[in-house]
C-alpha cells in the first residue's frame, strides 16, 4: 500500500465515497505524493510513457513554426507575447519550438516563455534543457499566474491528465461512479452512487436519453481550463493549440486508463505511482471555447495536421545527409506520428483564436465557428 492510498482511505472513512475526479486530482497532483508532483521522471524508457516531442524533433519544430506563423499572420506580431506550454515534460518540445522559431524575423525577440508545471523532477529537467535557450523562462503551477497580455499556448498531452468523472445510466436514472473502500478486502474499489439530478446534469444533452447501462465520461476540469483559455484569448488576443488523443464526436463510454512502466494497469492500482489518462472530448472543448467568445478550429487528425505543416518535407531534409541508421529512425518517427494505426488518427489538434482573426495553419478554412 502506498502512503497516498492510505491517505485516500482515511479520507473516504471521513467523507464517504469520492468521485473519480476527486481521486484523480489526489493521485496525480497531491503535493509531494501525486504522480506528477513527486520527484520521479515519468517519461522515457525508464518511466511510464513517451510523448510526441520525445519521438522526434520534427514535432516540436512544426509547433514552433505554427506559433510563429500564427503570431505574424493572425495576431499582427504583438511584442511582447507570452509563449506558454502546459505540462511541458522535459522541455523538449519548447527547445525544438524555439530553435525553429528563429526562422521568423522578430518572433524570438518578442517572446516571453512561461511553463506551467507541478512536477519538481520535470521542472529540473526543463531548466537543464532550456538553460541555453536564449529567452527568459518563467515557471508557474497554474495558468492564473501568467501575466496579462497576448499569449500563444501549447498543450500537448496535457488535457488527458485532467480529472474526469463517470456517470452511468440505470433504471432509476443517472448515477455517478465513485471510489470507495471494499471492507472485505480493505482495498479501493469502484461503487455506484444514488441517482441524482446533479449526475444527469453533467451528461451532455445529446447523450441524456442514452439506454440503461450507458457510461458517460465528463471532465468539468477540461471544460473549465478550455473556457479560461478561450476567454483570455477573446479578451486580450492570442491563440491556443491543444494536441491530445480523443474522439472527434460526442461519444459515450469509459476511457479512463492507467499505465505503469509502459504497460496497462488497474486505475486504482498503486495511487501516486501509476499514470491516469482519459480521452479528450474535443467537440465539447470546441463548444466551450465558442461559448467563451473565441473561435475554435478543428479538431483535425494529428497526421493530417502535421502533414499540412510540412512534416514530410522536414523528414526529407533531415534524411538527406543522415547515416542509414538515422534515416531509418526518422522514417520510423514520421510513421509513428502520422500513420492512422499509430498516433495519426487517434490524436487530434484543436486551435483556439479570437473571432475573426482567420484560420491558423493546419486547419481547413471551414473549421472556424
Amino acid at each position: 500500500m502506498t502512503a497516498l492510498e492510505d491517505r485516500i482511505k482515511r479520507r473516504i472513512a471521513v467523507e464517504g465515497p469520492i468521485s473519480l475526479g476527486a481521486y484523480m486530482a489526489e493521485v496525480l497532483a497531491a503535493p509531494g505524493a501525486g504522480y506528477y508532483a513527486g520527484e520521479h521522471d515519468p517519461l522515457g524508457a525508464a518511466g511510464d510513457f513517451t510523448t510526441a516531442p520525445e519521438i522526434s524533433q520534427m514535432f516540436g519544430e512544426l509547433l514552433g513554426l505554427w506559433c510563429a506563423d500564427t503570431w505574424q499572420r493572425l495576431l499582427g506580431s504583438p511584442s511582447p507575447v507570452h509563449l506558454v506550454e502546459l505540462g511541458p515534460g522535459r522541455g523538449t518540445l519548447m527547445a525544438d519550438a524555439l530553435r525553429a522559431a528563429r526562422m521568423m524575423p522578430g518572433f524570438r525577440e518578442a517572446l516571453d516563455v512561461h511553463l506551467v508545471e507541478i512536477s519538481p523532477a520535470l521542472r529540473a529537467k526543463q531548466e537543464e534543457t532550456l538553460r541555453d535557450a536564449g529567452v527568459a523562462v518563467h515557471w508557474h503551477r497554474e495558468t492564473a499566474t501568467i501575466p496579462d497580455g497576448p499569449l500563444l499556448v501549447l498543450a500537448n498531452e496535457f488535457f488527458d491528465a485532467l480529472p474526469v468523472r463517470q456517470m452511468e445510466r440505470t433504471a432509476d436514472g443517472w448515477c455517478e461512479r465513485l471510489v470507495a473502500v471494499d471492507p472485505e478486502r480493505d482495498a479501493l474499489a469502484l461503487a455506484r452512487g444514488a441517482p441524482t439530478r446533479k449526475a444527469a446534469h453533467y451528461v451532455p444533452e445529446e447523450l441524456r436519453d442514452a439506454p440503461e447501462g450507458t457510461v458517460v465520461e465528463v471532465s468539468p476540469a477540461m471544460l473549465a481550463q478550455t473556457q479560461e483559455l478561450a476567454e483570455r484569448i477573446a479578451q486580450v488576443g492570442g491563440a491556443g493549440l491543444i494536441v491530445d488523443f480523443g474522439p472527434d464526436s460526442v461519444m459515450s463510454g469509459a476511457t479512463l486508463q492507467a499505465v505503469r512502466r509502459h504497460r496497462p494497469a488497474e486505475i486504482l492500482e498503486a495511487p501516486g505511482e501509476t499514470d491516469l489518462t482519459a480521452h479528450v472530448p474535443f467537440p465539447l472543448l470546441a463548444r466551450a471555447a465558442r461559448e467563451a467568445g473565441a473561435a475554435a478550429h478543428g479538431p483535425v487528425q494529428q497526421g493530417t495536421f502535421l502533414r499540412a505543416l510540412g512534416i514530410e518535407a522536414r523528414a526529407q531534409t533531415l534524411t538527406a545527409n543522415a547515416a542509414p541508421q538515422q534515416a531509418r529512425a526518422i522514417a520510423s518517427a514520421l510513421h509513428r506520428l502520422t500513420a492512422p494505426e499509430e498516433m495519426g488518427e487517434l490524436f487530434k489538434a484543436l486551435a483556439i483564436t479570437p473571432r475573426g482573426a482567420g484560420t491558423p495553419a493546419g486547419f481547413p478554412e471551414t473549421a472556424e465557428a
